[in-house]
């Protein structure tokens, strides 16, 4: 052979190694987190396929397109677990695992065809009887006849001689075979005595509407066989104990979700039930003796409106158990707009009187803080909006020590779609022989239907989820309903299935093992003792690296569905477990140390010997004392929504006002608290016991009509005493120029005895938002800056602030005009203060505003310039509440701390997509129309639906004649350009609290813990808590009376930050820190070693700080 060919063929091979290498990288680059496999590589073929007929359609049964679930488990004991479908209106299915994703149909061998006759809803596998194998229970629901509702549990009876399960259907010997229309069937140990109960989640197969109290109240009262039930575990049988168990059973039930967890860590299991429609979500609690107790409004600030499915677990491996409930709420504009109904005030405000919670239209996941509060962070976990969904599964899908989230979704037809309900409607107004049943189906088929594809998020770092459908491979467009997890192919990763309406079920192969082979597992199998075969309520804590994860044994789960009982912890790169505890329900515990990963391992409750120890309380740094002053709140029932729908946030609720001084010059502090229109306000006088009493004060009494918004005390008058400002302000029950705000001055007798002073103050009817105490022209009396915060009636139009000069005897002048000229046209205001930022020896003024920068003013001469860019590198405008100065570093320059609306909102902005407001008449009717604007999926959408255009501009009507052209329509589509250009307009391109150390070279922004910004922060205090010399802060907040669409902002219970005296801070959870403050806080003000909230509507609460060591 000579040299060249040789060489040629040295050539060649190496092209053929090389593109086989390229081809084999393609093929892992392609690779992506799930593969969904096809029915002719898994052999299961099963496809929930609904027929719309003259009685079967959405008209007839609205529950009809609410699918089918999916039961995962090894039924015959070969260690590969086994799928069981339900369907609607198809036989339900059964499928032998035969390793390597092969599937074989055993439905019929097995014994486990259901009745022929339809609705099938939810399957669970459990092992119902204690004999160490898997049952499977069956859910029937539809409008019809009871005997074809029996629900149906086939009893494992053993393999046979093929190794093939063999079950006989025994609902009825049991005593389960319920007739009502159930959605699914929970099997757990509610009572901790070895053996199974069932909880039953039943559904009002038709729409009650909520009426008026009276009728509500009667279906409240009186049992109903839609409602849940709960059966006790007998030994030979089930015995229904519903209402001596303290469960409400009523009509108004639409169970579409049952979470069980032991939510309180109390070692029982309680149950969180996920209503759809108006009807109520419940949190039962459960009291150990055989009773529960629904604690919902007292745990959870606000629930889902249409709740779906649900589920409970662990989230951000904190050892605490946080609930995600599912709800309706579209992702992208046109469905939201498509399919959601314009806020109904009246329909709120009734459902709460009717006791029904807070309810808003999106996903929730409610955070658990272990003190028995929750707050609810799903807009800003950014998994709040995925459309009509049904199955929600909490699990480590990738094995990096954190659950990432999968989320079934889809409805086949638009039930909810605005046009098709305005077509309905018409449709009847013009047929006077109503809904019949030769035209219902035309009528169906006006419905829009349209597949969506399934949602999963990956968990970055414990509580923000980032979507993944792309990545991941889950683009599949295709309604599903029940899912589960299991790992089918013993791989040591989670595999995903799901029961689609009219579409073959979808079998999903994680490549866990192939992408990320570094990351670790381990699988738990547990044996319990007893009649509990599967360790049902068992909890499992894991410690690794320092790292805790938390799972309990609960397979019913993912709507309609249960999962395998194996269960699977993901480790990533850790190899070795340090300790792993099993804690057994009944109060038994087993612990074993240096687990290696990559197993799995078998737990036995027979070898629990250790009780659960009783973990030592750790003492919070702030306990919660009895106020030192009763003061009484005043309850308003002011809806800002009604005089202006498009407001963004409410204008009303600023109080109360808190403030300190020693007014009667006796060394000790006092008290003054602003009162509410029509409520007085009041100063409190301290004792030397430490105690106040209230003193008489005939001037508050005569001016309780205002509202006070700010307070400061100072010797406005040189007479050696400290005189009082009030700054008047509000906006629901106020005119634009009402005589209620003009502020007020009150002089100090030297005794704490306050006059007004009616000549002090020019006349100047501005709803004030902030003041602010300096002597400005240095004569060595207190000018005041006095910022506007709204024109009443008339948001977002800028009101005239006020720069006002004191004449040396507690008179002032309004000097704006020579000192600060474009004060008259600022913005809405809502704080400012003084502070030496460049410590020249003259303060300089920071302003803070709604849809404003923080700005910045020097006196220079006698004029106020701007001087913000020399702090502020870029301009950061927000929607800013509070200021609050401190040195945070201990370099003796002040730095600030702004709090702003934070992010868990639906509305999310940046430099290159901010919000913007466009406002003037547009419809020439005398009133502002303020438009808002935000971008959703990288376009910018006015956050209005069509009816609300319609209600505020009814000459649009002839433009957009129906929903779908508006859906899409964008604000050049609405308004013309000439109206656009002649509009004012606002932008705010930051919405996080924030922090700013200010140094050598201007403000450097510095971010605060992710937990500072789940809620709207409007109130700041730095102190030294935990007295390590360092400042630490406390931010507060809160908007409880906001528009429906945003629904109310609480998720902030007092935050503390625990400061490392460089100027960053760690968040102290607040089981650690002692605080639980909910309500609309508005203000801190420290007593001696207490420390007062001030909550707008709401008492005072006092906490009391640590005492020096």
């Amino acid at each position: 052979m000579s040299n060249n060919l040789l060489n040629k063929i040295q050539f060649v091979l190496s092209l053929l190694v090389l593109f086989g290498c390229q081809k084999e990288s393609v093929k892992r680059d392609e690779l992506k987190q799930f593969t969904l496999l096809t029915p002719e590589e898994t052999g299961i073929m099963f496809e929930n396929t609904l027929t719309e007929g003259l009685n079967t359609n959405i008209l007839m049964y609205e529950y009809f397109y609410n699918g089918g679930g999916v039961a995962i488990g090894d039924l015959n004991g070969d260690g590969l677990d086994d799928l069981y479908f339900t369907g609607n209106m198809v036989e339900n299915r059964l499928y032998l695992n035969k390793g390597d994703f092969k599937f074989e149909d055993i439905t019929q061998q097995a014994g486990v065809a259901t009745r022929a006759a339809p609705w099938k809803t939810g399957t669970a596998m459990a092992d119902v009887n204690g004999d160490g194998l898997l049952d499977i229970y069956v859910c029937f629901s539809g409008s019809l006849p009871p005997d074809k509702r029996k629900n149906q549990l086939f009893i494992n009876q053993g393999n046979n001689e093929k190794n093939i399960p063999q079950f006989k259907e025994m609902a009825a010997e049991y005593g389960i075979d319920s007739e009502t229309t159930s959605t699914q069937a929970s099997f757990f140990d509610f009572d901790n005595d070895g053996d199974l109960d069932l909880f039953l989640l039943n559904h009002n197969p038709k729409s009650i509407p909520v009426l008026d109290e009276s009728s509500t109240l009667a279906l409240l009262n009186e049992t109903d066989p839609a409602g849940p039930q709960l059966y006790r575990n007998d030994g030979e049988t089930f015995t229904e104990i519903t209402q001596e168990a303290g469960i409400l059973k009523v009509a108004l039930s639409y169970g579409l979700g049952a979470g069980i967890a032991d939510i309180n860590n109390d070692g029982w299991q309680d149950i969180y039930i996920s209503n759809d429609y108006t009807a109520p979500d419940y949190l039962y609690l459960n009291n150990g003796d055989g009773t529960f107790t629904n604690r919902i409004n007292e745990m959870l600030d606000h629930t889902s409106h249409f709740s779906m499915g649900n589920d409970i677990a662990d989230v951000n491996n904190d050892g605490l158990m946080d609930i995600f409930t599912l709800d309706m709420l579209p992702e992208d504009n046109k469905r939201q707009k498509l399919l959601m109904a314009p806020d109904n005030y009246e329909k709120f405000e009734f459902g709460l009187k009717m006791g029904f919670h807070h309810q808003y239209m999106r996903n929730m996941l409610h955070l658990n803080h272990g003190n028995g509060s929750f707050s609810e962070t799903g807009q800003m976990s950014g998994v709040s909006n995925t459309d009509w969904s049904w199955a929600a599964l909490l699990a480590d899908f990738d094995n990096d020590g954190l659950k990432d989230l999968f989320i079934t979704n889809g409805y086949a037809r638009d039930y909810t779609n605005q046009d098709f309900l305005k077509y309905m409607a018409d449709y009847l107004k013009n047929n006077k022989n109503g809904l019949r049943r030769d035209n219902i189906l035309d009528l169906v088929h006006q419905m829009p239907s349209s597949d969506l594809n399934n949602y999963i998020y990956k968990n970055t770092n414990g509580w923000i989820f980032e979507e993944k459908i792309k990545d991941w491979g889950l683009e599949q467009k295709v309604n599903s309903n029940g899912a589960a997890y299991a790992d089918l192919d013993n791989d040591g990763d989670l595999d995903l299935v799901t029961n689609n309406v009219n579409h073959v079920a979808s079998i999903y192969r994680n490549n866990t093992d192939s992408l990320s082979p570094n990351n670790n597992f381990l699988k738990i199998q547990l044996q319990g003792s007893g009649l509990n075969h599967f360790g049902i309520g068992a909890k499992i804590k894991c410690y690794a690296g320092g790292e805790l994860q938390q799972i309990e044994q609960m397979p019913i789960r993912g709507y309609q569905s249960s999962v395998s009982p194996v269960l699977h912890l993901g480790l990533g790169k850790h190899s070795t477990i340090d300790s792993l505890e099993v804690l057994w329900s009944g109060g038994k515990v087993e612990r074993r140390y240096k687990i290696k990963s990559n197993q799995t391992i078998v737990f036995s409750q027979a070898e629990a010997v250790d009780a659960v120890r009783n973990q030592e309380e750790t003492k919070p740094l702030l306990s919660e004392i009895p106020s030192p002053i009763a003061y009484k709140p005043f309850k308003k029932s002011i809806n800002d929504f009604k005089r202006q729908p498009l407001l963004v946030n409410p204008l009303s609720f600023s109080g109360p006002v808190l403030t300190k001084a020693d007014v009667n010059g006796d060394g000790l502090e006092d008290i003054f608290i602003g009162g509410e229109a029509g409520q007085a306000a009041a100063l409190w006088l301290q004792n030397k016991a430490g105690a106040f009493s209230k003193k008489n004060t005939p001037a508050f009494e005569v001016d309780k009509d205002y509202q006070d918004t700010n307070a400061s005390w100072a010797d406005f008058n040189g007479d050696g005493s400290l005189d009082l400002y009030v700054a008047s302000g509000g906006y629901g029950e106020f005119m634009p120029k009402d005589k209620r705000l003009q502020d007020r001055v009150y002089f100090n007798d030297g005794k704490g005895n306050l006059t007004r002073s009616i000549h002090s103050l020019p006349e100047m009817l501005i709803s004030t938002g902030a003041i602010a105490v300096h002597d400005v022209n240095k004569d060595g009396f207190p000018d005041i800056f006095i910022g506007a915060r709204v024109i009443p009636g008339r948001y977002p139009e800028t009101p005239g602030s006020l720069l006002l000069i004191n004449d040396g005897k507690g008179g002032f002048l309004d000097k704006t005009a020579e000192w600060f000229p474009e004060l008259s046209n600022l913005g809405l205001i809502t704080d400012a203060q003084w502070a030496d930022l460049d410590l020249d020896g003259i303060a300089e003024l920071i302003v803070i505003g709604e849809w404003l920068p923080i700005s910045v003013y020097k006196i220079e001469g006698q004029k106020l310039q701007n001087v913000s860019q020399a702090f502020f590198a870029e301009e950061l405008s927000g929607w800013w509440n509070s200021l609050h100065i401190s040195d945070l570093n201990a370099d003796g320059r002040p730095d600030l701390v702004v709090g702003n609306l934070g992010l868990n909102s639906q509305v999310k902005v940046s430099p290159e997509q901010p919000a913007e407001m466009h406002y003037k008449d547009f419809d020439n009717n005398g009133a502002v129309d303020p438009i808002l604007s935000f971008y959703i999926q990288g376009k910018s959408y006015p956050y209005l639906t069509r009816d609300e255009l319609l209600h505020q501009m009814a000459g649009m009507r002839t433009r957009f004649t129906d929903y779908e052209t508006f859906a899409e329509a964008g604000l050049e589509n609405i308004f013309s350009k000439e109206d656009i250009a002649s509009a004012a307009h606002l932008k705010a391109n930051h919405l996080e609290t924030s922090l700013f150390i200010n140094g050598k070279e201007g403000m450097k922004y510095v971010p605060l813990p992710l937990e500072t910004q789940i809620s709207p922060v409007f109130a700041i205090k730095s102190l030294d808590i935990n007295q390590d010399d360092y400042q630490d802060l406390i931010l507060t907040g809160n908007i409880h009376q906001a528009r429906l669409r945003f629904g109310k902002y609480d998720a902030n219970h007092g935050l503390v930050l625990l400061g490392d005296g460089q100027g960053n801070f760690n968040y102290l959870p607040q089981i650690k820190s002692g605080l639980n403050v909910k309500g609309d806080v508005r203000s801190i003000l420290q007593i001696e070693d207490q420390l007062l909230f001030g909550i707008n509507q709401g008492t005072l609460k006092t906490y009391k700080l640590p005492k020096s060591e």
